[in-house]
């Protein structure tokens, strides 16, 4: 299944400056697994050691955060868009 994600700005670098990468997958999970295979480092910056969101990425298949959802293990379905969204400090 053929996924969007968008990227931010931190990581557009890593995909040669693209904001949005097309990418095959039927979990949240396996579609952010094909953006690292294809642009190697990314998943350092998304995933902690254990291979779990890091506390300061959010991660949103079309409006929702899928924390709320099933997590990573999210089932994604062909055309729609996961966005990266590092968590911002105000003050």
């Amino acid at each position: 299944m053929s996924v969007t994600i968008r990227l931010p700005s931190q990581l557009r670098a890593l995909v040669g400056g693209a904001g949005e990468v097309a990418v095959e997958g039927a979990t949240v999970r396996a579609a952010l697994g094909a953006l690292d295979a294809t642009h190697p480092g990314l998943a350092a910056r998304i995933l902690d050691d254990r291979g779990e969101l890091r506390r300061f990425v959010n991660v949103f298949l079309a409006d929702e955060d899928v924390r709320f959802l099933d997590g990573l293990d999210t089932p994604v379905t062909s055309g729609q868009t996961i966005s990266l969204v590092p968590a911002v400090a105000g003050g």
